[in-house]
């Protein structure tokens, strides 16, 4: 298991392009990756934005061979939504 930090960002938006997804995942020869990221805001339902990002590296993960096991929302005190 290895743990990558992928990109920051700002408080209501944060972009990332799949290639930086994946390059960490191709290099540990991983065949599956959960995805995690946070809402400072505390609200935990995925953006139409969040939905949106999974599907698309959903099937970027099925060209390379990489499944995606889940892909988790945070907020600030312990909770948390799989998407």
């Amino acid at each position: 298991i290895n743990v990558r930090h992928i990109t920051k960002g700002i408080l209501d938006n944060c972009q990332v392009h799949p290639r930086e997804v994946f390059a960490g995942a191709i290099e540990d020869r991983a065949s599956s990756i959960i995805l995690v990221h946070n809402h400072p805001s505390g609200n935990l339902e995925p953006s139409r934005q969040d939905i949106l990002m999974t599907e698309e590296l959903k099937k970027c993960g099925e060209i390379l061979g990489i499944s995606i096991l889940d892909h988790i929302v945070v907020g600030p005190v312990d909770d948390y939504r799989s998407i």
